[in-house]
């Protein structure tokens, strides 16, 4: 950690706190009513999603699966249909497994204990922490890319964190923990939220930080990120476009659609056909009979002739933003 003498925890904790207390935004996976499960639906939405995107989508999922019980009931196929274009579908597939999972082996409920969330399909360490934390108020270190970034500046007087989670920032993040477990909850999205609203990635506020004081970034005279560069993700072209553009159409019928429909929504026939092996690779899509495909999990239902509509459809689409 570093050792420079301005960083105090204590002072660090008080300031803020008292700023997330006036500046937090109101979202519904905060609300006091909030349980488990719509914490945990919103902390798999909004992995590399921004809040603006995921609000819509979150009440609707929520209206249509209350509980993990009930999406476990439908098939993959309707998680993957009902996801949209939230982006990275593969998420709507693991939140069915998580919430299969939670039907088996827990009962329905969301389980409390740390470990029995890591266990869950999909749950990473991030997840597990977040929604034992936000959910349960209990103590645990809460890593996302905002609460890296902030830790990063500010303790390690750096632009940006490593690549990958590193054990010294666990370290670091484990060390600022406050104590009481209830404080350590608000703590965890109250840093999240500094990363989102004013340490930002690309335009950082620090007239606005409450602990700019404390900043080692900002005492370093704010130095540019000298590590490997950072490279913005593409959309447009890309393998990731085309699996939309393919998902796109399966989405918009509950009818096993033919080759030819998928065919028309992207020109260069090696992309698409990559493209395609790679939705049936992660599950997200099913083949069903040569040169016929569906969502996972669904009962089979006649070939729909979407030709048309699938032309129209490829028109329509534009590129999804992946920030989050």
């Amino acid at each position: 950690m570093n050792t420079n003498a301005a960083l105090s925890a204590p002072r660090l904790h008080r300031e803020i706190l008292a700023w997330y207390a006036a500046n937090a935004r109101e979202l519904p996976w905060r609300e006091p009513d909030a349980g488990a499960w719509a914490v945990m639906v919103s902390e798999f939405m909004l992995q590399q999603t921004s809040v603006k995107r995921v609000l819509p989508l979150y009440a609707e999922w929520l209206e249509r699966w209350p509980t993990p019980a009930a999406l476990a009931a439908d098939p993959p196929g309707e998680a993957v249909r009902a996801w949209g274009r939230l982006g990275y579908p593969r998420r709507a597939l693991r939140l069915h497994a998580a919430a299969t999972a939670i039907v088996e082996r827990h009962g329905g409920s969301v389980p409390t204990d740390h470990a029995e969330l890591l266990s869950l399909p999909g749950v990473g360490e991030y997840t597990a922490a977040a929604v034992a934390s936000f959910a349960f108020r209990q103590r645990h270190a809460v890593l996302d890319t905002n609460v890296r970034r902030v830790l990063a500046r500010l303790v390690d007087g750096t632009e940006f964190p490593p690549t990958a989670t590193t054990a010294a920032e666990r370290r670091t993040a484990a060390a600022l923990l406050p104590d009481d477990p209830e404080t350590a909850a608000t703590w965890g999205v109250a840093v999240m939220e500094l990363g989102a609203l004013v340490c930002t990635a690309r335009s950082p506020e620090c007239s606005r930080c409450p602990v700019s004081a404390q900043c080692a970034w900002r005492l370093a005279g704010s130095p540019a990120h000298d590590g490997p560069p950072r490279r913005g993700q593409t959309y447009a072209g890309t393998d990731r476009q085309v699996r939309g553009k393919l998902l796109a159409v399966l989405r918009a019928t509950r009818a096993e659609v033919a080759q030819a429909d998928l065919d028309a929504v992207w020109p260069d026939q090696v992309q698409r056909a990559r493209a395609l092996d790679g939705l049936v690779a992660d599950g997200l899509v099913e083949p069903v009979a040569p040169g016929v495909y569906r969502l996972p999990g669904g009962a089979p239902v006649p070939v729909g002739d979407l030709r048309g509509h699938a032309n129209l459809l490829a028109d329509r689409l534009v590129p999804a933003p992946d920030a989050r």
